[in-house]
């Protein structure tokens, strides 16, 4: 990636912030599952240190802090000083006090080597520039035998919450297929991908498993889309070109098509991701 690039994405997630912090709640709920299953596949108990990068406005680290209890504690990292902002008031609001936070890109981490127990990061690391420096650095950073666990996205289309507002978005607008290997919500959607990554930093033991649960929260469809089109840097930027009719129209025909997602009004879409792990050798 570029300086450009890079300077680009992380504008656009500086963007989004105060968006994610407008719905973290929301989002807690939906990634629950997400987060349980990093806990568990890291292997993360009380008293551990834990490392969470790319933590955005505060999750997983809160929950995973939590989790630790007293006798742990959680560092949260993002690279975008406004995620890390809205991080430290949501662990203000709910009173958390194991928990610390650093401003700071993935392949340049400042803490010193053997640190932490384990190293997580939930939908990150396919935004990461440099995946696989970014990934060596939370190997040297990592304890010996400690794990690193990351969640992706598997395939768009096991994945309605993505593809559905995706397919509509593109009835009504030109889009350019979208580079593999560029950063992305779908950048490691494809079995053994990140395997392969992680195993090339330098990973032990190297695992990955097929998570599907559903994507819940109790929201209605007019508030899923209110989510969507604000946390998504990328759909803001082609909703923003359009005419106020025709993002009344997309917004009409996406809270139709996922209408079958929302019995009762509530958000319940069935979703996979891979959950990949790997350990750093004794």
């Amino acid at each position: 990636m570029s300086q450009v690039q890079l300077s680009d994405t992380l504008r656009e997630w500086r963007e989004s912030a105060k968006y994610w912090e407008t719905h973290a709640r929301t989002i807690q709920k939906m990634f629950a599952p997400l987060t349980s299953a990093l806990i568990e596949e890291a292997g993360i108990i009380e008293g551990d240190a834990v490392l969470d990068v790319a933590g955005g406005p505060g999750e997983p680290s809160l929950t995973i802090a939590a989790k630790v209890g007293p006798a742990g504690f959680v560092m949260c990292t993002d690279a975008v000083a406004e995620m890390v902002a809205a991080a430290e008031s949501e662990a203000a609001r709910r009173g958390v006090k194991n928990i610390q936070f650093q401003q700071c890109q993935a392949d340049s981490l400042p803490f010193e080597n053997n640190s932490f127990d384990a190293a997580v990061s939930r939908l990150g690391v396919m935004f990461f520039p440099d995946p696989v420096a970014a990934l060596r650095e939370m190997l040297r950073v990592t304890k010996k035998e400690g794990t690193l666990s990351f969640a992706v996205w598997h395939e768009s289309n096991a994945n309605p919450f993505a593809y559905i507002v995706t397919d509509v978005v593109s009835r009504h607008m030109k889009t350019q297929p979208a580079d593999p290997d560029a950063p992305g919500a779908f950048r490691f959607a494809e079995p053994g991908k990140l395997v392969r990554v992680l195993a090339e930093a330098g990973a032990v033991h190297v695992r990955e498993r097929l998570l599907k649960f559903q994507i819940e929260a109790p929201i209605s469809r007019e508030e899923f889309w209110e989510m969507r089109s604000a946390t998504s840097g990328t759909l803001r930027e082609k909703l923003d070109a359009l005419s106020s009719d025709l993002r009344l129209t997309i917004a009409n025909e996406v809270k139709e098509a996922v209408a079958e997602y929302f019995p009762n009004e509530q958000m319940s879409f069935p979703a996979q991701m891979l959950i990949v792990s790997g350990d750093k050798s004794n």
